[in-house]
C-alpha cells in the first residue's frame, strides 16, 4: 500500500511539474506573439506616419509588405535557435528568443515617422521587424519541441494544443489591448501617438516570461546534445520526407490560418465596409472562442490519430474557404460575421491544436527543434506572412477573388500530403519517449 502510495505521490508531482513547464514555456509564447501581432493589429494607425503617400490600401500594402518581410527571417531563425535548442537545450535557446522580441518591440515603440526623418523611418521599421522575426522564427520550432517533449503520453495533443492556445492568446491580448486603446483615445491621438502603447506593454510583459523560463527543466538530454549531426543540417536532412511533408501541410495550414485571423480584420474593414471599432470587437471574441477550441481539438487528436485531424483539415478547407470568404466579402450584420469567422476557425483548429506536436513527432531529439523550426519557417514565410501582402495586391489590381482561390490550392497540397502521409502520433519518434 505504501509502495503504490509513494507511486501515486510521485506521479501526482510529475504531472504538476509538467504542467508548470507548459505554463512556463507557453508565458514566453504568448508573450512572444502579442508583440509580433501587435504590428498587424495597430497598422491601421500607424501606417500613415512610415508610409504618408497613398490611398489606405496602398498603406496597407506597404505595411503588409514589412509583415511579410519579417517572416522571411523566420527560417534563418529556425536554423539559428533550432541549432542552439538541439546543441546547447531548449531553455537556452527559449530565452534568447525572448529577450529577442523584446528588444525588437522597444525600438518600434520609440521609432520616429516619416515626418521626422524621412525614408530612414520605414527603413529601420523593416529592421526591427527581420529582428522580430528572426525571433519568432526561432521561438515556434523550440515551443514546439519544448512542449511536446514535456507533456503527458497519451495526452500529447491535449496539453500541446497549449501552444496555440497561447499563441492565439497572443493575438486576442494584442486585440484588446487595442480595444482598450480604441474605447479611450480618439482616432487621431492613435494616429499620433496611441499605437506605440501596445509595443512597450509587449516590451515590459517579456520581462516576466524571462522570469517563467529561467525556472524551467531541460527536457533534452546530454546524450542527444552531443551527437554529431544535433542541430545540424545534415542531420535534417537525413529526415528529408519529414521535412517535406511538413513543409507541405505548413504551407495550406499558415496561410488559411493568417488568412482568418491577422487579415481578417482588414478584410472586414476594407472589403466588407464595417467600421473599425465593429471589426475589431467581432475578431475579439472570435479569437477568444477559438483560443478555447484548441485543447478540444487537440484532445480530439488524441482518440482518432493525427493524420485523420490534417485530413479533416485539408478537405473542410478546400470545401469551406471560397464560400465562406464571399460570404464574408457581402457581410452587414457583425454576428453573421461573427459565425462564419468561427466556422472557418474550427476547420482550421484540425490543424493549429497539434500543428507543434504533429512535426515534433517526425524528428529525432537530436535534429527536432532545427527539423521543427526550419521546416515550419520556410513554409510560412512563403505562404503564412505573405497572406496579407498577396491579398491585398490580389485587391489593388481587381481580382480579390483569386485570393480565395489561392488559399483553397494551397489547402489542397495539405489534403494530398496528409493523405499520403503516417500517423506520426502512432509511429513517430515522441511514441518512445515518457
Amino acid at each position: 500500500m505504501d509502495v503504490q502510495s509513494d507511486q501515486a505521490t510521485l506521479s501526482a508531482q510529475d504531472t504538476r511539474r509538467r504542467v508548470f513547464a507548459i505554463v512556463g514555456a507557453s508565458s514566453g509564447n504568448l508573450v512572444e506573439w502579442f508583440d509580433f501581432y501587435i504590428y498587424s493589429f495597430c497598422a491601421l494607425y500607424f501606417a500613415p506616419a512610415f508610409f504618408p503617400s497613398g490611398n489606405t490600401t496602398t498603406q496597407l500594402l506597404n505595411t503588409a509588405g514589412v509583415f511579410a518581410a519579417g517572416f522571411l527571417m523566420r527560417p534563418i531563425g529556425g536554423w539559428l535557435f533550432g541549432r542552439i535548442a538541439d546543441r546547447h537545450g531548449r531553455r537556452a535557446a527559449m530565452m534568447i528568443s525572448v529577450l529577442m522580441m523584446c528588444g525588437g518591440s522597444l525600438v518600434i515603440a520609440a521609432l520616429p515617422t516619416y515626418a521626422q526623418i524621412g525614408a530612414l523611418a520605414p527603413l529601420l521599421l523593416l529592421v526591427a521587424r527581420l529582428f522580430q522575426g528572426l525571433s519568432v522564427g526561432g521561438e515556434y520550432g523550440t515551443s514546439a519541441t519544448y512542449m511536446s517533449e514535456v507533456a503527458l503520453k497519451g495526452r500529447r495533443g491535449f496539453f500541446a494544443s497549449f501552444q496555440y492556445v497561447t499563441l492565439i492568446g497572443g493575438q486576442l491580448c494584442a486585440l484588446l489591448v487595442l480595444v482598450i486603446l480604441q474605447q479611450t483615445l480618439s482616432t487621431e491621438e492613435l494616429k499620433a501617438w496611441g499605437w506605440r502603447i501596445p509595443f512597450v506593454v509587449g516590451a515590459c510583459a517579456a520581462l516576466v516570461s524571462l522570469y517563467l523560463r529561467k525556472s524551467l527543466d531541460e527536457t533534452s538530454t546530454s546524450e542527444s546534445r552531443r551527437k554529431r549531426d544535433a542541430g545540424t543540417i545534415r542531420g535534417v536532412w537525413q529526415h528529408k520526407v519529414a521535412f517535406f511533408t511538413v513543409v507541405g501541410f505548413t504551407a495550406g495550414g499558415s496561410l488559411i490560418f493568417y488568412t482568418f485571423t491577422t487579415y481578417m480584420q482588414k478584410y472586414l474593414v476594407n472589403t466588407a465596409g464595417m467600421h473599425a471599432k465593429t471589426a475589431s470587437n467581432v475578431m475579439t471574441c472570435a479569437l477568444f472562442v477559438y483560443m478555447l477550441m484548441q485543447p478540444v481539438f487537440g484532445a480530439l487528436s488524441d482518440k482518432i490519430g493525427r493524420r485523420t485531424s490534417m485530413i479533416l483539415f485539408g478537405s473542410l478547407s478546400v470545401l469551406a474557404t471560397v464560400p465562406i470568404m464571399h460570404a464574408l466579402k457581402d457581410v452587414s450584420s457583425p454576428v453573421a460575421a461573427f459565425v462564419l469567422i468561427i466556422v472557418a476557425l474550427a476547420i482550421v483548429s484540425f490543424y493549429t491544436s497539434i500543428s507543434g506536436l504533429i512535426k515534433a513527432e517526425m524528428f529525432p531529439p537530436e535534429v527536432r527543434a532545427m527539423g521543427v523550426g526550419l521546416s515550419y519557417a520556410v513554409a510560412n514565410a512563403l505562404f503564412g506572412g505573405s497572406a496579407e501582402y498577396v491579398a491585398l495586391w490580389f485587391k489593388s489590381v481587381g481580382s480579390e477573388t483569386t485570393f480565395y482561390w489561392y488559399v483553397t490550392a494551397l489547402c489542397a497540397v495539405a489534403l494530398v500530403v496528409s493523405c499520403r502521409m503516417r500517423d506520426p502520433g502512432k509511429e513517430g519518434y515522441l511514441r518512445h519517449e515518457p
